[in-house]
């Protein structure tokens, strides 16, 4: 583990001394307890985001979090174009409440997007600054210097003042000039090259500091025992038995939170084993081979309408011949390899949190109301943990740790188990899609309706379990993310409705897991295009390209670079069924993202076993339209794991549960991809340095689904329209026309 006291004291011994524009120490994101000068984190100021130390050494303060995804090199590369200076000289302070400016929660794609885009220009302003106060000092014009390297001077290898000279121990208070102008993009020297992701060397190697691998000084172990039926009550503990277990320091008990605190690991793991606790017996949950009707008979308190054109009513009325057909998506949980870790401490009123949430800033508002303290009081401190893909429970372990830290008076580690992770962590809701078309006599589309089930609720927090189980202030509503995202369609027809019946209620806690909304409403989308494409003999690449708005040029270009690069032959759709055991196909999808940001086209090449129905997606092709570049191999790797993950999400994964409680508790019951099963993929870049970056992180992910779907209509001729595509699904549909929905 990571002991954050040597730390301190080698970053002391080092003499380390941070003079930049708010005299900040650096590594401070770890050094909780060092440090008492305030820096400014006023999203407006040069200050938030960067120091510069007297040997030119420079400090960015990201409220954006790399989870894993590279975006910390991708940070550093663009501080350092606008800065003029070598990425090995910037370092990365990131999700520390009390250093970083709140930049939002780390989700949607946008840590480039926005995050970055504030980066770069609190580096340009600082640039211009400072080539300002070198031009008094040297006693030239503006418009006769440069910068290289962090040196500016009116030539390469002229004498001139590095940063570090000019800052000195001065603070600039310069406010982010929003209208500064960035680099040209034919100036760029960092920005769009492929540099090596900083983190993967410790990683690959084991040096890396998980959250998982973190401790402080006088830190007790604690784990929580959960209720054994999600609504389950607390009757009685008998503390008795497990008096005997050494370590054991305390049995904690806060209403219907339940908890065992000690002195190792190893001690409150056996006590939550051996405790004995009386709870209540709870139901409520329906049958999960009914969760469909269930979904469906749920009172819908609104519908909003995401698009509207024409009027589609009239049209599917006079249609000569309707298509209708109903997609769900399965209930799926984060999965991350490592469950989720905590540390919290409480000294001297002020609350402490290490925890690996993607939200640090969001998370320290709901301490904040959880323990009655005035945000300033509380500090929540980023570090990486082992996976993340959107809320999961590190959220909930930290809010586990506060509450047993202020009960304790020491720094309490809580550490989940798996089936913790698997069981409590929140759940991306259960998704159910209608979709109907209407035709004209000569089978030519007219009209396109789309109505999606998914819960109600509004941006914001998921209400922590601790707080919720002792009666502590939290939320009182839901959060499931952007569940209507992609609702709309990226295409041109005479009449289009789209919209959303809002659920009171769904079954889990629900919130965001990776490309949330967009996934489910594109495989519905792009899968029911297909079968569009079906009833009128229609090719599919060619259906989308006549189909999508003739303005969007960026979008055909995607298509029209897919069919080259995946050698795509026009015909038949699908092609006739095979006899053989194995047969193939390849199936298309695309979308663009939000409809206003990136653009992403994908074929799969399929193999389905018509023996025991199982799929094995050999070879995916991709097309990426992200606008500007920032790391092209951190790109690359991004679209490369959205395919893996998604894959996994498309033929495996689904929440298992009875009506008490969640009951696919491992790996076992909730199976994810096997390395053999990873498929070649082919990525073509579509790189525009003159456009804004647009985002990659969860884009790919939501097409993945829709392209296995059409190739295994392409192989078989059968339509699979329930997630995930389980070989007994596939067994079901093989058995039955083509039409059949499974």
């Amino acid at each position: 583990m990571f002991d954050i006291s040597s730390s301190r004291r080698g970053f002391l011994k080092g003499g380390a001394v941070v003079v930049g524009f708010s005299l900040l120490p650096q590594a401070a994101q770890l050094l909780a307890q060092t440090g008492t000068q305030e820096k400014s984190v006023d999203i407006d100021q040069v200050d938030a985001f960067l120091a510069i130390d007297k040997t030119g050494q420079v400090t960015v303060f990201s409220g954006k979090v790399d989870l894993g995804t590279g975006v910390e090199t991708a940070l550093a590369q663009m501080a350092a174009e606008e800065l003029d200076v070598a990425i090995e000289r910037i370092t990365i302070v990131q999700g520390d409440t009390a250093l970083t400016p709140d930049q939002g929660t780390t989700y949607g794609s946008m840590s480039i997007t926005n995050g970055g885009l504030q980066i770069r220009q609190a580096a340009a302003t600082a640039r211009q600054a400072l080539i300002a106060k070198a031009a008094v000092r040297l006693k030239v014009g503006i418009d006769r210097l440069q910068v290289t390297n962090g040196v500016i001077s009116t030539a390469p290898g002229a004498p001139g003042l590095s940063y570090g000279e000019l800052v000195g121990g001065d603070q600039l208070n310069l406010p982010i000039a929003t209208t500064v102008v960035l680099k040209d993009a034919t100036q760029y020297r960092s920005i769009g090259k492929s540099a090596a992701r900083r983190d993967i060397p410790p990683k690959v190697t084991g040096d890396f500091t998980y959250m998982q691998d973190f401790k402080v000084p006088e830190m007790l172990h604690a784990r929580v025992i959960r209720p054994p039926a999600m609504g389950a009550t607390l009757v009685s503990v008998d503390e008795a038995s497990v008096k005997d277990i050494p370590g054991l320091l305390k049995v904690v008990r806060e209403g219907n939170f339940l908890a065992v605190v000690g002195k190792t690991e190893w001690s409150v793991i056996q006590a939550m084993r051996t405790l004995s606790a009386s709870w209540t017996n709870w139901t409520g949950l329906p049958e999960q081979e009914k969760l469909w009707e269930h979904v469906r008979a749920t009172p819908v308190t609104n519908t909003e309408v995401s698009s509207k054109l024409g009027d589609t009513g009239a049209a599917l009325g006079s249609a000569h011949r309707t298509l209708k057909s109903t997609y769900d998506f399965a209930i799926h949980t984060h999965g991350s390899i490592g469950p989720s870790c905590a540390i919290a401490q409480f000294k001297d009123g002020d609350l402490t949190c290490w925890t690996a949430s993607q939200g640090t800033h969001a998370l320290r508002r709901q301490l904040a109301v959880m323990f009655k303290l005035d945000p300033k009081n509380v500090r929540a401190i980023y570090l990486e943990g082992a996976g993340c893909y959107g809320r999961n429970g590190n959220e909930d372990a930290a809010a586990d740790a506060a509450l047993l830290a202020k009960i304790m008076n020491k720094p309490v580690r809580v550490q989940w188990m798996r089936a913790d992770e698997h069981g409590w962590d929140p759940k991306g809701p259960p998704t159910l899609i209608d979709m109907q078309a209407g035709f004209d006599a000569d089978n030519h589309l007219i009209a396109w309706q789309s109505d999606f089930f998914v819960p109600d609720g509004k941006p914001g927090t998921v209400a922590l379990i601790a707080a919720d189980l002792s009666g502590m202030p939290h939320e009182d509503f839901i959060s499931p993310g952007g569940v209507m995202g992609n609702s709309g369609i990226p295409y041109r027809f005479a009449n289009i409705l789209t919209q959303g019946h809002r659920l009171a209620n769904t079954p889990f806690r629900p919130a965001w897991i990776r490309s949330p909304g967009r996934m489910q409403n594109t495989f519905a989308n792009e899968s029911f295009l297909d079968e569009i494409a079906a009833v009128e003999g229609i090719d599919p690449m060619t259906i989308r390209l006549e189909s999508i708005d003739p303005t969007d040029l960026r979008g055909a270009e995607v298509l029209q670079r897919l069919a080259t690069i995946s050698k795509w032959q026009a015909g038949a759709y699908p092609r006739p069924a095979g006899t053989d055991e194995t047969v193939r196909g390849r199936g298309l999808a695309y979308v663009k993202y939000d409809l206003s940001k990136t653009y992403v086209a994908m074929v799969a090449d399929v193999e389905v076993n018509r023996k025991t129905g199982k799929i094995l997606a050999r070879k995916f092709y991709v097309t990426h339209d992200c606008g500007l570049v920032i790391n092209p191999d951190g790109t690359r790797n991004q679209i490369e794991g959205c395919i893996v993950q998604t894959l996994s999400r498309t033929l495996r994964e689904e929440l298992k549960f009875d009506q008490a409680t969640v009951t696919s508790r491992d790996w076992a019951s909730y199976p994810i991809l096997t390395f053999p099963e990873v498929p070649e993929i082919e990525i073509e870049l579509i790189e525009r340095p003159t456009e804004p970056p647009l985002g990659v992180g969860e884009i790919a992910a939501a097409v993945v689904c829709a392209a296995v779907g059409n190739a295994v209509f392409d192989a078989t001729g059968v339509r699979l329209r329930s997630i995930p595509f389980t070989e007994a699904k596939v067994l079901a549909a093989l058995g039955h026309t083509a039409s059949t929905s499974v």
